[in-house]
């Protein structure tokens, strides 16, 4: 069972970590595991920007790095430096990271949560965000 509503919090726990110099676009995200763990992430920018890293990726690089490879859910709330909970719009993981995700993730049961509050969220199955996803059954 997911607890959409602590999923969403640690998100946006994760979101006042980033270091976001450039775009001063804060993005935090909370992967929840099959066995209940929550990994958080956050954008970390960098001059160059090609070594720039997403909230969502830093989340499940962190998991998969202390073994876990089996997850649930996602939530990932952004937007511009300043702009309250529940204020700005969705913000939804690029398609580096939906690939990331489809690497890892069911495509049809694993739940991508984009939210502006607790209580004011979306919910996306990965298939939704990413059809025709390119993944290692394809190789």
């Amino acid at each position: 069972m997911i607890d959409r509503k602590l999923l969403i919090e640690k998100a946006f726990e994760a979101q006042e970590n980033c270091y976001t110099p450039y775009s001063n676009f804060n993005v935090g995200a909370a992967l929840l595991c099959e066995n209940g763990d929550i990994y958080t992430g956050c954008n970390i920018e960098n001059a160059a920007f090609t070594p720039t890293n997403c909230a969502e990726r830093t989340a499940f690089f962190k998991a998969v790095s202390e073994g876990q490879k089996n997850f649930t859910a996602i939530a990932v709330v952004g937007n511009k430096a300043g702009v309250k909970q529940g204020e700005g719009d969705y913000c939804a993981p690029c398609a580096v990271c939906r690939q990331v995700m489809a690497e890892f993730c069911d495509l049809k049961t694993f739940k991508v949560i984009i939210a502006k509050s607790t209580e004011d969220y979306l919910e996306y199955t990965l298939e939704e965000l990413l059809p025709l996803a390119f993944t290692g059954k394809d190789m």
